[in-house]
This record gives structure tokens, C-alpha cells and sequence, in this order.
């Protein structure tokens, strides 16, 4: 039986499609390896261009127990079992402390490499994991209603003409919404060692090239109709994954580093970012995430060990970074959808906020508290009321970190912050 031409490639991409919605999803097979030291040099001597690093804790991180008002009464008295004890806090001044396993954080504050920006929240605040981040993810009230992510808004207003499937990253399972871009989608993937793109079988991608160079042709010479402008974008679009993928496991399978990375998934994810970085392969924007942050019930110890894997991991890309050129043009910028209630609950966890401090790291960073303290005592049912919008941190960033302007991405000119050198 004779099939049209057409009707089997648009089987054969209909994998592809999804990154027409946004997304250019990565996947892993085989376990190739390929010596691409000398192609990777070629970007040796080339400045790189500045980074962000995004790690979302997901499920509302408990910041008064991260950032602990150690020697503030009001704290002891909602927390009598949670609270972070004067003798357990590594104290930043005599009221603040951070928590007990963030050592690694409170030496790169000392180094002035760690920014703590309190408050941070937004107005009419909501308490759902998804609404709340979908405002996170958009910085805008209304949502996904809103249009693209912050990033994807981003990348259309700062880069517009910039084609590099590479630009915006997401490593891990499920991208989030802030990268989400019809016209700068991200890539994505979750296992971060030997990855390929799923159409092709093979690295040699020039015969993948004139294969789309001849449907170019067809397709001009053909009716010009929904069908075949979709199947020519679809196949740029695989041309373009194939390239990453092939790019993302050179990158990957080449790198080296003294450092000891956790053997976790966030730790992975951070060395897989490292690496990304390294090769100066374009990218403005990594996305990352750390789960398990939904701590409604035997928290302390639950908390305890997210704060640690959380240290481990930042402490060896910070160090990792600081022994490389690329480091002065990375920034880390820590959040999550809300903080949780000042009183503990009586299943020995705290349940959902409103406010919390966001860290931002980096070697360009300037250390210290920024921002104002939320007051444990004037709440709003029982919550902290936000001092600093987050999109500030948000305008700060487009504005001086990436030269952009805030107004464009954001719709409207938030306070400059100076959490920036």
C-alpha cells in the first residue's frame, strides 16, 4: 500500500510536537560515548554570557526554620518543638541565625557570596501550591492566563532575534511554567549522564540536515496550507533537539572536577548545570528543582535533611564555580511558591504561608540581609505579611544582571535591589 510522503513524516514527528507548545523535551537512550574534548575548546578562548541559575523548593519551604529569628521571643513561643535554638543557629547577627545544617551557606555568607532577600511574597496572597506559583512563574497575578513564563517573556524582550536551542534549560522531570515559550522553548531532560534524542539513532547528523533541506524545498513547490507549514517546524524543530542532544552529552560525558558532587538527584542536576555552563553552549537560563518541601507533619527531622542535602549541593557548585571563568558570570537565585505559618501545628509541622526570604549566590553577588524582616507578631492570620515584592528580585536581575529591561518582561518597574555588585 503507497502512503503520501507527507502523512508518514508527520507520524514521524508528531514526538517533536510538544516543543511546538513550548517544549523540547530530551531523552535518554543507549549509553554512547564520544571523545569531544578538542570540539568542546573551541569555545575556550570566547567570554561567556551571564547566567541564571534557578532552583525552585518545591512544596513551600519553611524559611523561618532556614533563616531562624533565633532571638526573637515570638518565634520560641509559636515554635516550642520546631523552633532553631539560639545554640543551634549559625548566627548572621544577634537575631538571625541560619539553620544549623547550612554550613556551607554560612561560609560563602561570610565569603560575601550569599544574599538573603526577606520577605519576599507578593499582594492577595494565595496559599496553593499551584496558583501561588503559577504567580511565581509568571509574576503576574493572573497566571498562566498572563501569557508565557517570566523567562520565556524574557528571552522574547532580551533576545529576540537568538536561536540557541540551548538558551533555556531545564534539568529534571517536569519543567516548570516560568520557561514555558512559544517562541524560545526550553530544553528538558531528567536523566543527566548519556542523552539522546529519541527520533535518530545516530550522532551524524548530515544526512538529518538534507533531509530537512530537501522537505524545505517541497514543501515550497507544494500547496502551502496549516499542514505543511506545521510539518516544516516540526522538522527544525528536531534538528535543532537532535544538535542539543548530541550537544548536552558532550558536554556532560567531557567534564571533569575535583569537586564532589552528592550523589543525589540535586546534586547530580548541579554538576549536569556545571557542565552545561562550562561548555559555554549559549545558555542564559537553567531551571532546576528540589522537592519535598510540604512539611504539614513531623517536620524537624524531615527538614533537617532537606536543609543538608540542600548545603551539600549548593556549597559544591559554589565551590566548583569559583574555580572557573565561568563562575563570575553565574548567579543562583533559591525560592519557593510560599514560606509556611509562624505556629506549628499539632502534628509537629507547620502547614502553608505566605512570605519567606529568597537567597541569591553567585561570585558578582553582594552579601548580606536585604530587605526588610517581616514582624513575627503583626500577621496576617497568622501569617508573615511580604516586605519585598519578589518580582524586585525579578527587576533586579533583568535590569543589572542581564541588561534588559524589567518593564518590558514584568509590565510594570518594581525597586532595584542591591544584591548585585
Amino acid at each position: 500500500m503507497k502512503h503520501d510522503t507527507h502523512d508518514i513524516d508527520r507520524r514521524s514527528l508528531l514526538a517533536g510536537a510538544a516543543a511546538v507548545g513550548g517544549w523540547i523535551v530530551l531523552g535518554s537512550h543507549g549509553n554512547a560515548r564520544v571523545k569531544v574534548h578538542g570540539e568542546l575548546s573551541k569555545n575556550d578562548g570566547k567570554s561567556s554570557s551571564r547566567t541564571l541559575v534557578l532552583l525552585q523548593l518545591t512544596g513551600g519551604n519553611d524559611a523561618l526554620n532556614m533563616v531562624a529569628p533565633y532571638a526573637d521571643d515570638a518565634y520560641a513561643a509559636a515554635r516550642p518543638n520546631l523552633r532553631i535554638k539560639p545554640n543551634e543557629a549559625l548566627k548572621l547577627d544577634d537575631f538571625r541565625g541560619l539553620h544549623p545544617n547550612l554550613k556551607g551557606m554560612r561560609a560563602l555568607y561570610g565569603d560575601g557570596r550569599l544574599a538573603i532577600v526577606e520577605g519576599c511574597g507578593y499582594p492577595n496572597p494565595i496559599r496553593s501550591h499551584f496558583q501561588s506559583f503559577e504567580i511565581w512563574h509568571t509574576a503576574d497575578p493572573r497566571g498562566r492566563n498572563s501569557g508565557p513564563g517570566w523567562i520565556g517573556k524574557l528571552c522574547d524582550s532580551a533576545w529576540p532575534k537568538v536561536a540557541t536551542p540551548e538558551m533555556v534549560v531545564h534539568v529534571g522531570a517536569t519543567a516548570p511554567y516560568s520557561v514555558f515559550s512559544l517562541t524560545h522553548p526550553p530544553l528538558a531532560f531528567q536523566t543527566p549522564a548519556t542523552y539522546r534524542w529519541a527520533g535518530t539513532e545516530s550522532d551524524d547528523l548530515v544526512a538529518y540536515r538534507k533531509a530537512a533541506e530537501d522537505d524545505a524545498k517541497t514543501l515550497e513547490k507544494a500547496h502551502k496550507n496549516g499542514q505543511d507549514a506545521m510539518l516544516r517546524r516540526l522538522r527544525g524543530v528536531l534538528v535543532d533537539a537532535n544538535e542539543s542532544s548530541r550537544k548536552v552529552r558532550l558536554a556532560t560525558g567531557c567534564y571533569t572536577t575535583t569537586v564532589k558532587y552528592p550523589d543525589d538527584d540535586l546534586g547530580e542536576s548541579l554538576r549536569v548545570t556545571a557542565a552545561l555552563l562550562d561548555a559555554r553552549l549559549g545558555s542564559r537560563v537553567v531551571s532546576i528543582e528540589m522537592g519535598g518541601f510540604d512539611t504539614h507533619q513531623n517536620e524537624r527531622g524531615t527538614h533537617d535533611n532537606l536543609m543538608k542535602r540542600l548545603d551539600d549541593a549548593l556549597t559544591a557548585f559554589m565551590t566548583d564555580m569559583k574555580s572557573r571563568s565561568i563562575g563570575n558570570d553565574v548567579v543562583v537565585v533559591v525560592f519557593s511558591e510560599f514560606g509556611r505559618r509562624v505556629k506549628e501545628n499539632g502534628s509537629g509541622g507547620t502547614d502553608h504561608g505566605e512570605a519567606a526570604p529568597m537567597l541569591v549566590l553567585g561570585n558578582q553577588v553582594k552579601g548580606g540581609l536585604h530587605g526588610k524582616h517581616p514582624s513575627l507578631t503583626d500577621l496576617d492570620a497568622g501569617d508573615l505579611k511580604f516586605t519585598t515584592d519578589f518580582r524586585a528580585v525579578y527587576g533586579t536581575l533583568i535590569d543589572r544582571w542581564f541588561g534588559a529591561d524589567q518593564e518590558a518582561v514584568l509590565g510594570a518597574r518594581y525597586p532595584t535591589l542591591e544584591f548585585l555588585t
